[in-house]
C-alpha cells in the first residue's frame, strides 16, 4: 500500500489533542479587528474543536497528524 499524503493547508490549520479531537482556530480574527468589540476579540483568541460530523473529512486530509 502506499502512502497517504498529508493536505499541507490543512496540516497547519488543525492539530489533534491527546483523546484524538481536532483542533482549530477561530475565523474573523485577522483583519478589521477595530470594529470588534474587545470582548469579541478575546474569545476569538480561544481555540475551537471540530465539529463531528466535519472531523472525519479532516482526518483523511491529515493522516499523520
Amino acid at each position: 500500500m502506499p502512502k497517504i499524503k498529508t493536505n499541507r493547508g490543512a496540516a497547519k490549520r488543525f492539530g489533534k489533542t491527546k483523546d484524538g479531537k481536532i483542533k482549530r482556530r477561530k475565523a474573523y480574527a485577522s483583519h478589521i479587528l477595530t470594529t470588534k468589540s474587545p470582548k469579541r476579540k478575546r474569545s476569538l483568541r480561544q481555540g475551537g474543536l471540530v465539529e463531528k460530523v466535519d472531523a472525519k473529512g479532516i482526518r483523511r486530509l491529515i493522516p499523520y497528524l
